[in-house]
């Protein structure tokens, strides 16, 4: 697949699901900062990078992925990484990149929760 694409979607508790697909490549890398940032501008306190369907990475990307963990802790946000495919978890891996993200294998069960269905809890 060549291209980019992404999905953004809410989860229970404020947080926000940024789904990526394709490649993250230096010809896409700023397009995904401009919508990662616009997601950061509503101050959510977690945000959740989901890297599955993400067949390439690159060190555009990853610059852009270290610069989003870097505005996380400035601002005191959770930012969660679910695990992309082997060619992705091999290149955070080689570049020791990996040990600086909280990575999940799924998005956690307590943000899967839609926010319409806590809405009718008490």
């Amino acid at each position: 697949m060549r291209g980019f694409g992404l999905t953004i979607e809410p989860l229970a508790g404020g947080a926000v699901r940024v789904a990526l697909r394709g490649e993250l490549d230096l010809e896409h890398a700023y397009t995904f900062d401009e919508e990662l940032r616009r997601v950061e501008a509503l101050k959510p306190p977690c945000v959740v990078l989901d890297l599955r369907a993400l067949t390439f990475l690159d060190s555009s990307g990853l610059a852009r992925l270290l610069a989003a963990r870097r505005r996380a802790r400035r601002e005191s946000r959770r930012l969660l990484l679910v695990r992309g495919s082997k060619a992705v978890q091999r290149l955070l891996a080689i570049t020791a990149v990996a040990e600086h993200f909280e990575t999940v294998s799924e998005v956690p069960e307590e943000l899967r929760l839609a926010p319409a269905s806590l809405a009718g809890q008490t």
